[in-house]
């Protein structure tokens, strides 16, 4: 209790603090959900677009691996194999 300057005996309300800090704990609250909210948007998001990326490029490696081959198929070798050589020296 507190003494007025008149001499009267006071007392102090702590009911209108306590209201700001549970509003303030509140609003706080609000916005951590909304935090996580997004952050869990934007890891799906990221998660989306590594798989996107990776099947891209698993693409583009069997693309170019079917490329190699079908050139290697297509022009013919100026070099001999060791089994080409080999035989043909059996055969001088």
């Amino acid at each position: 209790m507190r003494c007025l300057p008149t001499g009267k005996v006071g007392r102090v309300s702590y009911l209108p603090s306590a209201v700001l800090v549970l509003l303030g704990l509140a609003l706080v609250a609000v916005f951590v959900v909304r935090l996580l909210r997004s952050a869990g948007r934007t890891r799906s998001a990221a998660e989306m677009t590594k798989a996107a990326v990776g099947d891209r490029s698993g693409l583009l490696r069997a693309r170019s691996a079917a490329l190699r081959v079908a050139v290697a198929e297509r022009v013919p070798s100026t070099r001999r194999t060791r089994q080409e050589d080999s035989d043909a020296s059996r055969s001088n």
